[in-house]
């Protein structure tokens, strides 16, 4: 008995324990699970909703590039795909609205119902919540898909889910694509290059977000139509950028390459007085033949620039009056050496004067001319292109801007024949926007302007900021040096080496080009390789526009010099823009023969051609002209004065074969 009573007594004891067990378990689960609903409720429920709902970026739509008549370069579109949730549709609703949807699909996207039909049921019997249905839909589309049967009734009654994605468009095609820039890929709306980078942080706006809720791996649907941040989008900029200059630059260029089957090329426009680019062309060569937006190479392409930097060269010499105009150089048979080196022209050109030696681009007249005045103190000439600010980048907005290289002593590219060699454009780097900077200097009274690409942005009409010029230098050489320098220019096209670009009805002033590339390859003999290009201004006693062309490597069989590939470009530019845009409001066309001119060719032709046997009458005409037609005649002459000739001595008429010297009164 006692033995009973005893078990009895354990067994009970064992019972409380186990029940105390228990309840101290109980407890420990009621603490915690009151510690979690109370005390870090919020802190799971966030970690439950982030798994099951979350808001999703929505990109904001991305500002429009315009040109500067309103014409759009890049503009953000809204695409849209269409896809189904089978699950979330009642069954009740899918039988009743299921045949009408696929109607409804078949006819507006041109298939036959039962295609969309066997898509819907399919999607139905395998429950699946993510079913494409359209895919990369316009907005029209996309609102009429939205109001088809049993999609109008949204996401979960409807199954509706409507996936956004903001693309970019170039309404114009490919014109200025490399300065607009391009999106590196389409989903993640990156820009390295052009405008579309410069400017980022105006187009991308503010972005948004919409609540979704996960319905399947990486697949979410929205939990309403609305947003729960709506984006906003980014600012709208206006550039610089005349769509009809530069459709005219583009087509012009490529003609030129097409014909030249040049690698690559360049064009730029700019407004004289403001800097403003109101063109830009950059096109590279395919492997099969054809011609795109490859590269920026006005901006980011440094290459040695040629004969277009003897304008610089001899400006420089001119500012600091280390030589004048009417100084005679010897450009002998066509060939000289220097320091054991042999520099040559096309042909011999003899003793002329210096401003002759630009006019028809000798290497040997502007080698000698600096290096005679610069050789033992180099540094004084080279001061000049720092001064003007040609030794540093202009500062674009646009990433990639080439370095200029112009040595100095004590450079690793210095030597005895740096300083010849730079005279006539060699052993150094421009790109060709930096030499245009000069040469709209030149056409602008001697104010260098940063060249700018954008004129304003805006936002819903309203400006945002406004970019004016800005000035590089306000005065880069004296009026003496300028009047000189152009009066030269605008010689190269009527009697130089730009002559065939010469037009009695508009007038261009401005310096042909021709330099060797790759010239250090072993097969340059073989396969020669040139670099053709012309900058300038027209018009020339009134600049209105500044412009370079630059084209690499054209074939030699069809040509290479400046003045044949490049300066037929030019011309058709300055062309087109006189004949098709408002200048000729401010320009008075001739109807006709201009008197003058004829007067002049005929004074100019008669001196030099028929060899007269009177001393011309050179009173009007403007100084370089008179040197340039007495010289050749071989007189010696003197100079009082400068600008127009008012006077001579003799007067015209003169026995030519008694008179030795001419003296020139000017203005």
């Amino acid at each position: 008995m006692s033995r009973i009573m005893n078990r009895e007594s354990l067994a009970l004891k064992r019972f409380y324990v186990v029940a105390a067990g228990l309840f101290l378990v109980a407890a420990a689960v009621v603490f915690k699970l009151s510690q979690i609903q109370f005390v870090q409720g919020d802190q799971y429920r966030a970690i439950a909703a982030e798994k099951t709902t979350q808001n999703i970026p929505i990109k904001a739509n991305r500002g429009n590039i315009y040109a500067n008549d309103g014409s759009l370069l890049a503009t953000s579109v809204s695409r849209y795909d269409i896809r189904f949730d089978a699950v979330t549709v009642s069954a009740a609703n899918f039988e009743k609205f299921m045949p009408e949807l696929s109607r409804a699909l078949g006819t507006y996207f041109g298939r036959s119902a039962s295609y969309y039909q066997k898509i819907l049921q399919k999607a139905r019997s395998g429950n699946k919540r993510y079913q494409l249905i359209a895919r990369d839909l316009n907005y029209t589309d996309f609102l009429a898909v939205k109001q088809m049967p049993l999609l109008n009734l949204g996401p979960y009654r409807g199954g509706l889910i409507v996936v956004q994605k903001p693309t970019r468009e170039h309404p114009m095609g490919k014109i200025a694509e490399r300065l607009v820039g391009h999106n590196t890929t389409s989903d993640t709306m990156q820009y390295t290059v052009g405008l579309e980078a410069a400017f980022d942080s105006f187009l991308r706006g503010q972005d948004g977000h919409r609540l979704k809720q996960k319905i399947a791996k990486g697949q979410w649907k929205p939990v309403s139509d609305e947003n729960e941040l709506e984006p906003r989008d980014g600012f709208d900029v206006v550039t610089t950028i005349d769509i009809n200059i530069q459709d005219i630059a583009h087509h012009a260029l490529l003609a030129q390459l097409e014909y030249y089957e040049a690698e690559h090329g360049t064009v730029v426009v700019m407004e004289v007085a403001t800097g403003a680019v109101r063109a830009l062309a950059n096109l590279g060569r395919t492997a099969k033949g054809t011609y795109y937006e490859k590269l920026n190479y006005a901006v980011g392409e440094s290459h040695e620039p040629g004969s277009t930097f003897k304008t610089i060269a001899f400006a420089a010499a001119l500012e600091d009056r280390a030589i004048d105009t009417a100084q005679i150089v010897d450009t002998r048979l066509g060939s000289k050496a220097f320091y054991g080196r042999m520099i040559t022209d096309t042909k011999g050109h003899g003793k002329i004067s210096a401003a002759r030696a630009l006019e028809v681009s000798s290497n040997i007249g502007l080698a000698s001319l600096i290096d005679q005045a610069y050789s033992q103190e180099p540094e004084r000439w080279l001061n000049y292109f720092k001064a003007w600010r040609l030794d540093t980048v202009l500062g674009l907005p646009i990433s990639g801007e080439g370095r200029p290289e112009i040595p100095r002593p004590g450079d690793a590219k210095w030597s005895k024949n740096a300083l010849p060699s730079m005279a006539y454009g060699y052993n150094l780097r421009m790109t060709p926007l930096q030499i245009l900077t000069f040469y709209n200097a030149l056409a602008n009274d001697g104010r260098m302007v940063k060249p700018r690409f954008v004129d304003r942005i805006i936002s819903d009409n309203k400006i945002i900021h406004q970019y004016g010029p800005q000035i590089i230098n306000p005065k880069i050489m004296s009026d003496q040096t300028l009047v000189q320098v152009k009066d030269v220019l605008k010689n190269i096209v009527t009697r130089g080496t730009g002559r065939a670009l010469y037009s009695e009805y508009f007038s261009i002033a401005g310096k042909t080009g021709t330099a060797r590339t790759e010239y250090w390859m072993e097969d340059w003999e073989e396969n020669r390789r040139y670099i053709s290009s012309f900058a300038g201004y027209f018009p020339a006693d009134q600049p209105k526009y500044s412009c370079i062309v630059v084209i690499h490597k054209p074939s030699t069989k069809k040509g290479y010099y400046g003045a044949d590939v490049t300066g037929p470009v030019f011309k058709r530019i300055a062309q087109k823009i006189y004949t098709d845009s408002p200048l000729r409001d401010t320009i008075q066309l001739p109807v006709g023969p201009i008197p003058e001119l004829k007067v002049q060719e005929a004074q100019f032709t008669q001196a030099i051609g028929e060899t007269p046997e009177t001393i011309p009458d050179v009173r009007g005409w403007a100084l370089m002209d008179a040197l340039a037609v007495l010289e050749n005649l071989g007189l010696q002459v003197e100079v009082r004065g400068h600008g127009n000739i008012i006077d001579q001595n003799p007067k015209a008429g003169a026995a030519l074969g008694q008179t030795q010297k001419v003296t020139l009164i000017g203005s």
